[in-house]
């Protein structure tokens, strides 16, 4: 009866392939408004004036809603900073200077979708535009212009891990490779574009239908915005197409509350994809300066990194990116001498957020380009000199600590080489064409599985078991959200196991703030993880009151992982996370030089958690046509 290691079919995947799914942009109300949102188009800027009366005389329009209509006009995971609306009349200071193109100026709410757009190029607004600084190294120049005030000297947060003595280790090492690497900006290209409801509900709630990845967050990011009570504001998640980290941050959320909470009537609206691209963040972009070394046999010895991140104009979750980036530098390897400086900077760009990975692939391009440098330049095996430095249960991190047992980086080498024939005597004969090029590549990386560097980490859940006599309904409250992973039919074949029911008879309310205690967010490759633990402590606990005679028997549990640490502020040593994944991957890549086309790729990968629990191994084969981009040098 165990429905833990079978296969069942996702509980949403008869509705997303038939068409019945409801996304917001699906859901209608009677007597919904639609709304326009009148971004800034313009990177760095002062609004001198702005005037809606031409708007507002528009046929159709109800409102137009601008700064002085936002009671707390800022908002931000972490740090408020960011303005709701640009413009005069703000509560908050400074709020009349845009920063980056996508921020929003004015609402304009109207009886059709139409109707709104037309007005909203009515706004007609007086810029006084503002020095602008697009480029690191210019934001940190002395003398340059301070962007927002939550980075003073255009610094939102800076990090610094020192292990051993780099300056000394130099001297040891045989060879030496110096490297700097660039990553850009990435757009998550979520096939929905962001869209929602907003409405007052039948209990007089602001209510919210959108697409997050963090319904309680957004729940307390807009009742600071709105200065309203959390249990007056209620979130709620229908089917989510793709988030990635994109939907980390807030889009439509506030200003969707805002005009449903001044208008008491129901307001749509549907980013078309233009607006989607200017509207949220990206993957920060990266520069990485790298120095290592390391001794003939191929033994680390040292490794140096400066590490900067584009994280825009407002702090968005820049720093905690920049910390799991400043501790993938290192690689997923064991080196005795380590000195990283970290830093996120403040730009007029577009914002830098989450997105998969959370800074740890940037960073781990470039240890692996450096590994794979010194392999070159030793004459050693690309896998061979991975396995000699690879982390152990017993290696010391670059932080000072241990990692959480089950440090299975070794064997997933081990075991991706394996699947791929790695041998390093092979080589592929290149073909006959001047323009095409074949090559092998190996790479490996350590990544954290939840919240990291001390920050607050649990998940709540409730179950409740029904029936006379025998166990007919299963019901899972869990707020976590599902943006195509499938962590709801995770949460289900939990609940079945916890409960000792088949999987059939599990039911999920899930995604609404109203039914469900906060499960955190689907970021950080923790939502399976931390709230099916939740999910499975309620459940044992509800199927324990139910043998007791209790009908229906109804509990509530809470997980809480073991507790990490921030950074010291001298040398970085701290307790980062509490659970990690190690994957590897072989690539075989076929490039067209003269088109950029990728003509060929085979891939083997294998992937393990920590703890020595297999979460997943698997080799495969991909080949086809695509696109190969390369960045770094």
């Amino acid at each position: 009866m165990n429905a833990i290691g079978q296969s069942h079919t996702r509980l949403d995947a008869a509705a997303k392939v038939t068409g019945a799914a409801a996304y917001p942009g699906d859901l209608d109300l009677p007597g919904q408004l639609w709304m326009k949102i009148k971004f800034a188009g313009r990177p760095h800027a002062r609004i001198v004036r702005l005037d809606t009366s031409r708007a507002e005389a528009h046929p159709g329009v109800v409102a137009v809603l601008t700064a002085k209509d936002v009671p707390v006009n800022g908002y931000g995971l972490g740090t408020p900073d960011q303005p709701v609306l640009c413009g005069p009349g703000s509560t908050i200071e400074g709020a009349d200077i845009v920063r980056f193109v996508g921020d929003q100026v004015a609402l304009v709410i109207a009886e059709t979708e139409q109707a709104a757009a037309e007005a909203r190029d009515l706004i007609e607004i007086e810029w006084q535009d503002l020095p602008l600084i697009t480029d690191i190294d210019a934001a940190l120049r002395p003398g340059a212009h301070e962007i927002v005030a939550s980075a003073p000297g255009n610094v939102f947060k800076r990090y610094r891990i020192r292990k051993g003595d780099v300056d000394s280790a130099w001297a040891a090492c045989d060879v030496i490779i110096e490297g700097e690497y660039h990553t850009p900006m990435q757009e998550h290209a979520y096939l929905q574009p962001e869209a929602g409801l907003g409405y007052i509900d039948d209990e007089g709630r602001v209510t919210v239908k959108v697409a997050g990845q963090w319904t309680h967050e957004d729940q307390l990011q807009i009742a600071y915005s709105l200065a309203l009570p959390a249990d007056q504001i209620r979130v709620i998640y229908p089917a989510i197409g793709g988030a990635f980290g994109g939907r980390e941050d807030m889009s439509v959320q506030i200003v969707l509350a805002l005009a449903a909470w001044k208008l008491r009537r129901p307001v749509k609206i549907i980013w078309t994809r233009e607006e989607s691209i200017v509207g949220h963040h990206k993957r920060h972009a990266f520069r990485i300066r790298a120095k290592w070394g390391a001794k003939r046999d191929g033994t680390l010895v040292a490794v140096q990194a400066d590490v900067v991140s584009d994280g825009g104009p407002y702090a968005y979750t820049s720093p905690k990116v920049l910390g799991n980036a400043a501790l993938a530098a290192s690689g997923a390897y064991e080196v005795p001498h380590v000195a990283v400086d970290a830093a996120t900077v403040a730009t007029n760009n577009v914002p830098g957020g989450a997105f998969r990975g959370f800074g740890g692939p940037q960073a781990t391009f470039a240890a692996e380009m450096q590994m794979d440098k010194l392999a070159a330049a030793l004459g050693l095996d690309p896998v061979a000199i991975r396995l000699k430095n690879a982390l152990t249960d017993e290696s010391i991190w670059s932080v000072g600590s241990r990692g959480p047992k089950g440090v299975t980086i070794k064997r997933v080498i081990e075991d991706c080489a394996r699947a791929a024939n790695w041998d390093p005597e092979r080589t592929r004969p290149q073909p006959p064409a001047q323009h095409l090029r074949r090559g092998r590549g190996f790479a490996c990386a350590g990544k954290n599985i939840g919240f990291s560097f001390g920050a607050p980490e649990k998940s709540e859940a409730r179950v409740e078991i029904m029936g006379n006599g025998e166990i007919e309904r299963v019901i899972v409250y869990a707020a976590g959200a599902d943006c195509g992973q499938g962590a709801h039919t995770a949460f289900v074949q939990m609940a079945a196991a916890g409960a000792g029911v088949p999987f059939e008879r599990v039911e999920i309310v899930a995604s609404d703030t109203a039914t469900s205690g906060d499960s955190g967010s689907a970021s950080a490759s923790r939502l399976t993880y931390m709230a099916g633990n939740a999910v499975k402590g309620a459940a044992e606990a509800a199927r324990k009151k139910w043998d007791e005679e209790e009908r229906p028997a109804v509990a509530t549990y809470i997980y809480r992982p073991a507790p990490t640490t921030g950074y010291d502020e001298v040398d970085g040593h701290c307790e980062p996370n509490f659970a990690y994944g190690y994957v590897a991957e072989v690539a075989d890549v076929e490039v067209d030089l003269e088109t950029g086309l990728e003509i060929e790729r085979q891939q083997f990968a294998a992937l393990f958690a920590t703890e020595d629990r297999t979460i997943g191994m698997r080799s495969f084969v991909e080949n086809g046509p695509g696109k190969a981009e390369f960045t770094g040098r």
